[in-house]
């Protein structure tokens, strides 16, 4: 089966493909990294604007969904230009959030931009909680509204993914919310994400290979080289339907399939990229690694290769 995009899904693909290539992510990221989020927020307020968190908020709440489709086309991109935030953690917010009353209260500003939010298990990190306006709690007993706790924010590999721990006591909002559902839409942006990071991984190390000589010869022409490359490029490939299905679906094991093997995909490009750069790939000063740390922590993020497939071999995918 062929997931081919429609000329208004590909146009909104090559809009946002444009704006974050004007945004000099890199600097973002670094700023970000260092706690200093005022053009990541400027950012994310134009990202908002072109729909992308519309796509998780239904319409009577000024959003333009639910459209998964739409959603996994948008977080592609923004996993290419490795944006920084809590993208995923916030869609999966909104679809927390989905019922009245709390609609009403949070599901507009979420949409429009003005609110970031992030997701936090019980006694687990926020991911950039230290920038999020809500930080959600999922706790057995229910879902809770929270401040982020007093204290050090922890770093991850990826420098741009900073972790706070929520303050244990907050609001509680509902004592039945839709965990299940918001982790299925969590894990598709993930997967989304984790697919245009392997893209965009690709992009530059053929670039580089081509650029880059020995023996008189750019090692781009060498067989061993252009092996790993179509190594990395199959696996790609192979991820994509698998993304655009199970957002067409949303059934949890073609979730967690997609999860899986975009993440995988990601991962493997990047070990490529880090061999085929050689020692300049390992710098933190190089923008490479940008998108190398990332690729190694939305590996794990939302469920690791180990949880995804088990849940593919429960439903006997």
């Amino acid at each position: 089966m062929r997931f081919l995009l429609d000329a208004e899904q590909r146009a909104f693909a090559g809009s946002l493909h444009a704006m974050l290539t004007a945004a000099d992510t890199p600097a973002v990221i670094r700023d970000w990294s260092r706690g200093d989020h005022a053009r990541g927020r400027a950012l994310w307020s134009r990202i908002a604007g072109a729909g992308v968190f519309a796509l998780a908020v239904p319409e009577e709440y000024g959003g333009l969904g639910p459209r998964p489709v739409e959603l996994a086309v948008a977080f592609t991109e923004l996993g290419r230009h490795a944006v920084p935030g809590p993208l995923a953690e916030t869609v999966g917010a909104a679809v927390l959030l989905g019922e009245p009353p709390l609609a009403e209260r949070f599901l507009p500003a979420l949409a429009a931009g003005t609110d970031l939010a992030t997701v936090a298990a019980p006694g687990g990190y926020a991911v950039d909680g230290d920038a999020a306006a809500l930080c959600l709690t999922a706790a057995p007993d229910g879902l809770y509204l929270s401040a982020p706790a007093p204290g050090p924010v922890h770093r991850s590999l990826d420098p741009a993914r900073r972790l706070t721990r929520p303050a244990p006591a907050g609001e509680l909002l509902t004592p039945a919310a839709p965990y299940e559902r918001a982790l299925l839409w969590i894990r598709l942006a993930t997967a989304a994400q984790a697919l245009g990071l392997g893209l965009a991984l690709l992009d530059r190390t053929v670039a580089h290979v081509r650029r880059r000589t020995q023996f008189g010869a750019a090692i781009g022409s060498f067989q061993a080289v252009k092996h790993r490359l179509a190594d990395a490029k199959t696996a790609l490939e192979f991820a994509r339907p698998l993304l655009f299905g199970a957002a067409a679906s949303l059934g949890p094991a073609q979730v967690a399939a997609a999860k899986l093997t975009a993440c995988e995909a990601a991962y493997r490009t990047a070990r490529t990229a880090l061999h085929l750069h050689g020692a300049i790939g390992y710098t933190a000063e190089y923008d490479l690694s940008l998108w190398l740390t990332k690729a190694r922590v939305l590996r794990s993020a939302w469920g690791t290769p180990e949880e995804c497939r088990d849940l593919v071999l429960a439903e006997g995918l």
